[in-house]
């Protein structure tokens, strides 16, 4: 999937008149029936099932909340196929509705901002459960999974399901991101997918919990390992391309703690530093090719990395300093393309300059608990994502090696810092 870009200075984007909210608009049967049909093929192809776990208790008419784990474009038609015909409306980043704004409001997508603080969309959520009384799906990490664990969930989930007071729903997919791990450059596997759909919560149960242990359920139910899961279930992956660009994810040398030399192609990871060199084999398990291995699994190298970060945080000698190419996002027309800059991220959070002097941005680590990052973006390359209420700004490294993963990781690992000094 690509999205439309134009080239504008950044002083005429810094002109325009940010996009007017609309409220959320009903799904009719015709554009449900559609959203079923063009998910259909993918689902035959996965051989998909969904079992559903007390969902009996759930009205035929009652609006719930859906709550979904995230791992690839397959998340959107394993909704749209087994929610049907119920109306629902699903929580969707803006830039999804560049080009296709009328599209995406017809099949019931509300926009939002990517970890930015979004008080129009929790009007939106009311607006649409109590008016117009269709459910929500919302995918609450925000963003796909790097490493095949669960990404942080924000804090106010447990208060806005407090607020809402009606039934919480799970769906956890398993294959999902088997099948199609972000890192991979959208090369799919032939992987079998299902789901769980899960009655979680009721009203009454919500009534009698506290904000603190609704959020603490729910958070009980984001954990997972995928590569441990693929493991233990046997299922294989035999496609020869299953550890490309694994690099975006295993950054860091394991053996000689060098960063930005590692190489994933076919069914290897090399260091080229070193030569330390693992095979990921069809079970997903990764095996040192030559001497001892550091580590079994992509997850408790990833895992690794993180406290390497933290380490640096704590220390006060983290510094990613990039040369990067930036797009600014501000209506849904299009994506505009405004020139180049430095991009700066230290323990107090982000720094962005360029355009000739006209952009300088900042942006503290208290102001979210994640950083909206990906690999290549749209197929436009890996970003990293910055901005607020009226703008945001796409960054894209440029000779900067494999930085993405590490840049999500300090943001987070920056804010939990804040909120311990605070």
């Amino acid at each position: 999937m690509k999205i439309k870009i134009r080239q504008k200075p950044y002083d005429d984007v810094l002109a325009m008149e940010a996009v007017l909210r609309r409220k959320p608009k009903k799904p009719n049967l015709f554009f449900r029936c559609l959203l079923k049909l063009v998910s259909l093929p993918d689902l035959w192809a996965v051989h998909f099932r969904c079992r559903k776990i007390g969902m009996d208790k759930l009205g035929r008419r009652e609006p719930c909340l859906y709550l979904m784990n995230h791992s690839s474009f397959v998340d959107l038609e394993i909704v749209a196929g087994t929610l049907f015909p119920r109306a629902f409306q699903i929580v969707a980043t803006n830039d999804s509705f560049v080009g296709k704004s009328w599209l995406m409001r017809m099949i019931g997508c509300i926009p939002t901002k990517k970890f930015v603080s979004d008080m129009d969309l929790v009007r939106d959520i009311f607006y649409t459960v109590r008016t117009l009384r269709s459910s929500v799906v919302m995918y609450p990490e925000a963003s796909y999974s790097f490493d095949g664990t669960a990404t942080p969930l924000p804090d106010s989930v447990g208060k806005l399901v407090k607020r809402l007071g009606i039934p919480v729903v799970m769906i956890r997919t398993y294959g999902a991101f088997t099948r199609d791990p972000l890192y991979n450059n959208l090369q799919r596997r032939k992987v079998r997918v299902s789901a769980d759909m899960e009655y979680l919560l009721s009203p009454k149960e919500i009534q009698e919990m506290s904000s603190e242990e609704i959020q603490n359920r729910i958070e009980s139910r984001f954990r997972f390992d995928h590569f441990r899961w693929q493991k233990e279930n046997g299922v294989r992956v035999s496609e020869l391309f299953r550890a490309d660009y694994l690099n975006r994810v295993l950054y860091r040398c394991a053996t000689c703690q060098t960063e930005g030399r590692m190489v994933g192609k076919g069914i290897l990871l090399r260091c080229e530093q070193c030569g330390k060199t693992y095979e990921l084999d069809e079970y997903g398990t990764l095996r040192a090719k030559d001497g001892d291995k550091v580590f079994s699994y992509v997850t408790d190298w990833y895992a690794w990395e993180r406290e390497r970060v933290r380490q640096e945080l704590e220390e006060g000698c983290f510094r990613l300093e990039l040369d990067v190419d930036i797009c600014v996002g501000i209506d849904f027309r299009c994506i505009y393309r405004v020139g180049t800059g430095r991009l700066v991220q230290t323990a107090e959070g982000f720094h962005l300059t360029g355009c000739d002097g006209s952009l300088d941005y900042r942006q503290s680590s208290k102001a979210s608990y994640s950083l909206y990052s990906d690999f290549n973006w749209y197929e436009v390359g890996d970003m990293i994502c910055l901005g607020n209420t009226k703008l945001l700004y796409y960054c894209f490294p440029q000779g900067a090696g494999d930085v993405v993963a590490k840049a999500r990781m300090a943001a987070e690992e920056a804010y939990k810092m804040s909120r311990r000094k605070k």
